[in-house]
């Protein structure tokens, strides 16, 4: 905490009077800790993150016992619905390549299974300062579009924006929307030479195998202009 935490908060510009550290030098925190609940009363705090998730469960659970892991999620549930408070854990993925992202978590299901919202973040795989955010699931709300973060020593973190790619070509390792760069590679050639309407691109862009809101995004980063004639249109460049 000392040497980590605290320091990116301090550079971050955070109000260190606001975090509250429990003492964890003799007995280890849980999930099912009295200490949690006194802290999340006393404070009124609004979120708590544990991270990672296996450092709170308790030394007699096993991560990967549904039976076990059922009865901890539901109590840190009720402990969320009574307060008002949002829980955020942080969890690892295995390496099991290939697999949904369902089961690329480590431990057992019922960490996804259990909490309303899962976000994946990885990095991408030809850029190793860029990292992406990406919704696996949403059970609340409609699922939010990918959004990369870039984190290097010499500028730190920044937001990039919104990212062309699932949750699952992220996984498999895919670099940036493939998608996207295809998309912005198929309207530099058909708008080489002059305007089109935006249906004749439309289907072209269809019999390339190119759907339409990659194909929107694409437009967009490259500032397309759009026209209209008469009832129509047009896309230029």
């Amino acid at each position: 905490m000392e040497d980590t935490i605290k320091p990116r908060l301090v550079e971050a510009g955070a109000d260190c009077n606001r975090v509250l550290v429990i003492d964890e030098s003799i007995d280890c925190l849980s999930m099912t800790d009295e200490r949690l609940v006194r802290a999340i009363k006393e404070t009124g705090a609004k979120m708590v993150v544990l991270d990672p998730i296996q450092a709170y469960l308790g030394a007699d659970v096993d991560m990967h016992r549904a039976n076990e892991i059922r009865p901890v999620l539901k109590q840190l549930g009720n402990i969320a619905e009574e307060y008002g408070c949002a829980i955020i854990l942080i969890g690892h993925m295995n390496k099991a390549s290939g697999s949904k992202s369902t089961y690329r978590g480590l431990g057992s299901i019922d960490f996804q299974a259990t909490a309303r919202s899962v976000l994946v973040v990885c990095r991408i795989k030809d850029d190793t300062t860029l990292r992406v955010i990406a919704h696996d699931k949403s059970s609340l709300a409609p699922e939010g579009t990918s959004i990369a973060f870039r984190m290097d020593k010499d500028n730190g973190f920044i937001w990039e924006g919104v990212y062309d790619i699932t949750v699952e070509e992220l996984l498999s390792g895919e670099s940036r929307g493939q998608k996207t760069k295809d998309a912005k590679s198929f309207l530099a050639e058909i708008l080489a030479e002059g305007q089109l309407s935006c249906n004749e691109i439309t289907e072209a862009a269809k019999e390339r195998g190119i759907k339409k809101k990659t194909l929107w995004n694409a437009k967009k980063e490259m500032n397309i202009d759009s026209v209209k004639v008469g009832n129509q249109w047009y896309w230029t460049l």
